[in-house]
């Protein structure tokens, strides 16, 4: 039904306003007497095999919604109900910020793709963290944190302090956001010197608190492997739980859409299908080659059950879907979850 009826019709709408208009929509559904219990009983695979304990947490699935889906914290008790075993909100800035201009968001369909420069736009910490406060389903919640784009590199520090402040009582992990394509500068925050000074702030105030969270880094797929050497060491060092791996790409390599569209769209982050080869080899090359002591959470062009499998197998301990979650639709969870249970029940 999604793949025949509802995608059609969403791609017919450029592609923000899809995403306001299904919001909406699944608002208003989910708010008529059963809808929830209807929807959890076709997409959630309840069963203890499929749980995971990853930086002390024990997550109930091993497929979650990647950030910047539900970027404020809007809709986490509906999304719930599609099976995710986890949501990761943001990336959140201190201070509220619109973004880049629109359009910033563009679809890729024949690559199962999309490029964004959305640019953090979010309502803020604090208006954040209160509809975290108010959420009744109680969903393991990841913030993705990040500074405003006004924010000079050198003073980052004293936002992702503010957002770990404001955060810290309403999500169960924390993910570091350096490496996103769209706020300018950002990505040289994943040079050795800034970034160590980051992440050792960041684990300062997290040890200061009564039970420290588990933190994550989030990386670029557009790293070299010398620079991901020194990124595990880094965190290594500041003792972070681990790594995301990874953001989106500003490569535009082996895109199958006409280089004149994609030439014309500009800037921005490409997501999905593209992505995935080079963010499986790099999750390959932390868990397996270099064998890093730390876990994984494996992100980027999972479009279908094998492409999960394939990075769990490669070494991530978690996923996380976004673009595949558009293009293949809410049955994606159902049907990795499944993949996932059969072959835990085989011992594979």
């Amino acid at each position: 039904m999604y793949k025949f009826i509802v995608k059609p019709l969403l791609f017919l709408l450029p592609p923000e306003k899809a995403h306001h208009f299904t919001f909406s929509l699944l608002k208003f559904i989910l708010n008529i007497p059963l809808a929830k219990s209807i929807y959890r009983a076709i997409f959630c695979v309840e069963d203890k095999a499929l749980a995971c304990k990853v930086g002390g947490i024990t997550f109930p699935g091993p497929v979650g919604l990647a950030a910047g889906f539900d970027k404020n914290a809007l809709m986490t008790d509906e999304l719930s109900v599609f099976g995710f075993g986890f949501i990761e909100i943001g990336t959140v800035t201190p201070r509220p910020q619109p973004g880049n201009p629109q359009p910033r968001l563009f679809r890729l369909p024949a690559d199962e793709a999309l490029i964004n420069r959305m640019g953090f736009n979010n309502d803020g910490a604090e208006i954040i963290a209160t509809r975290l406060r108010q959420r009744k389903d109680k969903i393991i919640i990841g913030g993705n944190i990040g500074k405003n784009k006004t924010t000079p590199n050198e003073n980052a520090l004293d936002d992702y302090v503010a957002c770990f402040n404001a955060l810290y009582d309403y999500v169960d992990y924390f993910v570091v956001n350096v490496s996103s394509p769209n706020t300018p500068g950002l990505r040289e925050l994943q040079d050795r010197e800034p970034l160590t000074n980051l992440l050792e702030g960041v684990q300062n105030l997290n040890q200061s608190k009564k039970s420290p969270k588990p933190v994550f880094l989030k990386i670029a797929p557009d790293l070299t492997y010398t620079q991901v050497d020194e990124i595990i060491e880094i965190v290594k060092v500041t003792n972070l739980t681990g790594l995301i791996i990874s953001n989106t790409t500003i490569s535009r390599d082996e895109l199958k859409t006409d280089p004149a569209k994609v030439q014309e769209i500009g800037a921005g982050g490409v997501s999905g299908k593209p992505v995935r080869q080079r963010s499986t080899e790099l999750i390959h090359y932390v868990c397996k080659e270099k064998n890093a002591p730390f876990d994984v959470i494996g992100v980027g062009g999972i479009h279908s059950a094998d492409d999960a499998i394939e990075k769990m197998e490669a070494g991530a301990k978690l996923v996380q879907v976004f673009t595949g979650f558009i293009y293949a639709g809410p049955s994606l969870i159902h049907k990795i979850n499944k993949r996932v249970l059969a072959q835990r029940r085989l011992g594979g």
